[in-house]
């Protein structure tokens, strides 16, 4: 119990005397990891962009639901891609 005391004692400290540059830089890449799936739907182009958005807010909350919006994001066009592949040339 001493050690977890002393823990939040040193992190206290640490943050009393964090200047703004630093935790504005501490911010800005908090929410770009909290809202990376957010960020890479954007980049990929996904048509579900606004759900994976809407959804990315309370999944931050949640690594097993961050982990699968990310995957959504990067893998969003995936089934469509093996959908069509998948369909088989007319035999002659």
């Amino acid at each position: 119990m001493e050690t977890l005391n002393q823990f939040i004692a040193a992190m206290s400290s640490a943050w009393q005397q964090a200047d703004a540059v630093f935790l504005v830089g501490f911010g800005v890449l908090f929410f770009a990891v909290w809202f990376l799936p957010s960020l890479l739907a954007l980049a990929f182009n996904r048509q579900h962009l606004g759900k994976i958005a809407l959804l990315n807010i309370p999944a931050g909350l949640s690594w097993v639901a961050w982990l699968a919006l990310l995957v959504w994001a990067v893998t969003g066009k995936l089934s469509n891609k093996l959908a069509a592949k998948a369909r088989l040339k007319p035999v002659l």
